[in-house]
């Protein structure tokens, strides 16, 4: 049952992730819940909440160590790269009411 509980807590916070943060390229934002990311930066960014170590340097950290393909695998580029400031501000934020909502 716990597991199931974590599971679904992962899922919303993943879904809170996918629908505020977005990858900017040309002024256009591409929601990472539309770049199927949004499960991929829940996952790796948990561990900060687990840990109680969320700080901004930690989760741009974890966003330079997730590769997105674009132009078909043409180049390739880290999340940290796409993603502005603010948007990793905002992440910062989502993660600490989630750590908090614990």
């Amino acid at each position: 049952m716990a597991n199931s509980n974590a599971s679904e807590a992962l899922e919303a916070l993943a879904a809170e992730i996918g629908e505020n943060i977005y990858i900017d390229v040309a002024k256009w934002h591409l929601y990472l819940s539309d770049a199927h990311l949004h499960t991929t930066v829940a996952d790796r960014t948990s561990s900060l909440i687990e840990d109680d170590s969320i700080s901004e340097a930690a989760v741009r950290k974890i966003l330079q160590a997730i590769p997105v393909q674009l132009g078909g695998g043409k180049a390739e580029l880290p999340l940290a790269d796409l993603v502005p400031t603010s948007g990793v501000s905002r992440l910062v934020e989502i993660l600490e009411d989630y750590r908090d909502k614990l």
